[in-house]
């Protein structure tokens, strides 16, 4: 049988196309690789994560991690004083990301933490912390907390919620069913802010568009931020979806009157914080 040149190419193409595949994909890590050899310490159980911790740890366990002080946190002390403290009291905790907050809410008195974490690296760091630190009365739990708070859970003393509420696609509907549950709030959160948003070239670069809207029958204004290549982070730290929506400044704190608080307190604020500016509320009925 005589064959055409075009005959023998085909054969051939298909060959490279699979050389050139193989080639491509990386050889699938061996089970070896996740056992450790060395001396068993803290310090190696925080290396699972390395290089994706945001906290530093107390000084006292000198134990390398991250760099961010959320095992010491001013935020927390300050807003604790401003709630009146949790002393043998019941919290939720939203997002906990890896537990510096949680310890310190323990460290406070508290009766009970429940910490809630959507992201599964950040749980099981949790559970790291929760070892290393010894946290007794803190127990976190791996999922969503909006799916928790729309499933009609028992009230709390206090909330805290903590670099979560600028990661909601619907803000509102968070601040709403946070007003069913507990009389006091402790907020820390990034707003939109139009002036920064022009002045700076990377907030330009993640807020493309805006909507009016309204929930609960409040009227307000949602600027959608798109995550972009924060989602290739191992570390990151976000919402499990590509975006999220902000509210503006004023909006947000007339939010939680429009619910049924009575007291908005502005405990700290940084119009020029690097990831955009941020304010620590103490909300109270």
């Amino acid at each position: 049988m005589k064959l055409t040149l075009e005959a023998i190419k085909q054969p051939l193409r298909h060959i490279k196309r699979q050389m050139l595949h193989t080639a491509e994909v990386a050889p699938a890590p061996s089970i070896i690789e996740c056992y450790s050899m060395n001396l068993p310490s803290d310090q190696e159980a925080l290396n699972i994560f390395s290089g994706e911790w945001s906290s530093q740890f107390p000084d006292a366990l000198s134990l390398q991690a991250g760099s961010v002080t959320l095992f010491d946190d001013e935020r927390i002390r300050i807003g604790l004083a401003a709630l009146g403290g949790v002393a043998g009291q019941k919290v939720l905790e939203l997002g906990p990301l890896e537990g510096g907050h949680s310890y310190q809410l323990e460290k406070a008195g508290a009766a009970s933490v429940l910490a809630i974490e959507a992201n599964s690296r950040a749980y099981l760091k949790c559970l790291i912390a929760k070892e290393i630190t010894g946290m007794k009365n803190v127990h976190f739990k791996h999922g969503d907390f909006m799916a928790y708070l729309r499933s009609q859970p028992p009230r709390f003393d206090m909330v805290l919620a903590s670099g979560v509420l600028y990661h909601q696609q619907q803000p509102m509907e968070l601040i709403s069913l946070l007003s069913r549950i507990t009389d006091r709030v402790l907020v820390w959160t990034h707003y939109y802010d139009a002036e920064m948003v022009r002045q700076s070239a990377h907030l330009k670069s993640i807020f493309k568009s805006a909507h009016r809207t309204q929930f609960g029958g409040y009227e307000h204004t949602l600027h959608r931020q798109e995550y972009q290549t924060a989602l290739l982070r191992p570390g990151f730290c976000g919402a499990g979806a590509h975006y999220s929506h902000w509210m503006e400044r004023d909006e947000l704190l007339r939010a939680w009157k429009h619910v049924g608080y009575r007291s908005v307190e502005v405990l700290q604020e940084d119009r020029f914080f690097p990831n955009s500016p941020c304010f620590l509320l103490a909300v109270k009925r």
